[in-house]
Order: structure tokens, then C-alpha cells, then sequence
């Protein structure tokens, strides 16, 4: 780095003034006072020559420069945290960071037994997950591996199909004492249904799959959904979630089982260049393994 580039820390400030909003903020999350942080930002617009944020009633606000920075800034975060987990463990043990990106429902309810049997074989390997709906780029080193219910299309992924997770409605007993038990499909019409607030992709590819599915008036709607599974636990009314969490629990029925039959075709992806690290390596096989057998327990 020559003398007249800001260092590396300037553009994680910067990041984090991003995403926190505010200079305080970011302060607190860096664990640095707000002067510094203003300096950081200042010595970033001097180098550029131009101004990265405007203050509003509401905090700072990006500038149109900043934002075409932003993708920049969160690569090199990105490298930099990629960088730390390949040097946390020498390269011919099995040992160091791993980072696994998941969707909230299997981030949250099904890799957690898969994970600890993993620790306890190695117990000099650390665990990252980021339970989250969004699409982590493995190119970017965003995470090292990632459990996703899409096709990889990247030539630089390595993807092992996993199998297919079986979905169904389903709703508690207490709720259907109280409603009935519907028959048909058009029957849910006249049912407290759960569901998506926001229409992705995702689901419109069930949508498409599923065409004789009625239009849904949803009584609850969360694009969350984990907080979808959690209505449904708790008796508001019927949804979709996978067939295998429903069973861990006697007092949600699957209803309409003939009705409606779906299943989320499930990958596990990890950049190429990671194939032989030791810690990735076990790692993608233990998920491989724990992974099918739940699928099998849900086909079984």
C-alpha cells in the first residue's frame, strides 16, 4: 500500500458507517470513539475526493459514490474474514474456523445436532453459522460452505446434491379441534392460513409447481420462516413447513396429504479451492452425511 492510500481499517469504518447509519453507532460496534471514526471517514473522502454520506434527520445517508463503493468494501471484509479462517489452523490438521451459511430453518433446527456431533469428533474445530434466508456468495468468500435449496450454477462451487426435503401443510390439533379438518383444497379458503409476506422467487417456483393450489388469503403473513413454523406450533392455523420437524412434534397433523406434494430439491455447495483444507473437508462430509439422514428419517 502506497503512502497516499488510507489503510485497510478506514474502508471497514466505512462499511460499518454503512450499516450501522450513524458514526456513534458504528463507534460502538468497532469499539472505537466516534472522533475516530469521523476521522476515518474524513481522510476516506479527501483520498476520493468526494463525500461518502449526508447527514438527515434520520442519521447519514449515502451518496451515490458511496454506494457504487459499497460492493468493493464488503469484499474485502469478506477476504479479510476468509483470510483469518484459513490461518486459524495449519494445513494438515483438522482444526480452526468454518463458516456455513444456512437457511433460518435448517440453520436453526437442523444443523445444530449435526454440528456438535462435529465438535465432538474435533474439538479443535470452531463453528460459524449465518442462519439467514439471503444467499451468501461462496465466490466471494462470504462463507466457505453454504445448505441451499437451489442449483449451484457457479463452475468455481463444488455441489453435492443432497436429496429432497418433503414439505406439507400442517397445522396443531388444537387449531383443528377448534376449525375442522379440510378435505380439498378449496377448502382452505375458509381456513386461518400461514404464509409468506413477500413473493420471492422461491416461491414462485412452488406456486408454479403447484397450480391447483387455490388463491391464498393469508391470516398471518411473515417472510420469516421460522416465524411461519412458529405460528403453526402455536395453533394459529395451517401452513406449509417440512415434514420431518412437523413429526418431532405429535401434536401438529399433516393435513391434505394427498392434496399437496412438494419437496425443496437440497445442495451442499463449497468453493472449489476449499476442497482439500482439512477443516472444510471433514466439514462438508459431516454435513453431507447428517444432512441425507435426515432426509432419509423424513422418507422413511
Amino acid at each position: 500500500m502506497s503512502k497516499s492510500e488510507p489503510s485497510w481499517d478506514f474502508h471497514r469504518t466505512f462499511l460499518m458507517v454503512l450499516r450501522e447509519g450513524s458514526l456513534s453507532a458504528a463507534a460502538r460496534e468497532l469499539g472505537l470513539t466516534q472522533p475516530t471514526v469521523g476521522r476515518h471517514i474524513d481522510t476516506l473522502e479527501t483520498a476520493f475526493g468526494f463525500p461518502l454520506f449526508t447527514r438527515s434527520p434520520h442519521g447519514l445517508l449515502p451518496t451515490e459514490g458511496a454506494l457504487e463503493l459499497k460492493p468493493y468494501a464488503e469484499t474485502m471484509a469478506a477476504t479479510s474474514a476468509a483470510l483469518f479462517r484459513a490461518a486459524s489452523a495449519a494445513r494438515d490438521t483438522v482444526g480452526g474456523t468454518v463458516r456455513i451459511s444456512a437457511s433460518e430453518v435448517i440453520g436453526v433446527e437442523v444443523l445444530p445436532p449435526i454440528l456438535a456431533d462435529l465438535r465432538r469428533r474435533y474439538p479443535d474445530l470452531n463453528m460459524e453459522l449465518s442462519a439467514s434466508d439471503t444467499v451468501e456468495d461462496l465466490l466471494r468468500q462470504e462463507a466457505d460452505m453454504a445448505v441451499r435449496m437451489v442449483a449451484p450454477e457457479q463452475d468455481a462451487l463444488v455441489a453435492r446434491h443432497i436429496g429432497a426435503v418433503p414439505l406439507g401443510f400442517h397445522a396443531h390439533c388444537s387449531y383443528l379441534d377448534r376449525r375442522g379438518v379440510p378435505e380439498t383444497l378449496d377448502d382452505l379458503a375458509h381456513h386461518d392460513l400461514i404464509g409468506y409476506d413477500r413473493e420471492t422467487a422461491a416461491i414462485r417456483a412452488i406456486l408454479a409447481r403447484t397450480p391447483n393450489l387455490p388463491t391464498a388469503r393469508f391470516a398471518f403473513k411473515s417472510d420469516s420462516n421460522l416465524a411461519q413454523l412458529a405460528a403453526i406450533r402455536a395453533g394459529f392455523g395451517i401452513g406449509i413447513c417440512q415434514n420431518a420437524l412437523a413429526a418431532r412434534e405429535p401434536k401438529l397433523v399433516q393435513v391434505l396429504p394427498d392434496c399437496f406434494d412438494m419437496a425443496l430439491e437440497t445442495w451442499l455447495v463449497m468453493h472449489e479451492n476449499l476442497r482439500t483444507t482439512p477443516r472444510c473437508r471433514v466439514a462438508f462430509d459431516a454435513l453431507a452425511e447428517g444432512l441425507q439422514r435426515y432426509i432419509r428419517e423424513q422418507n422413511g
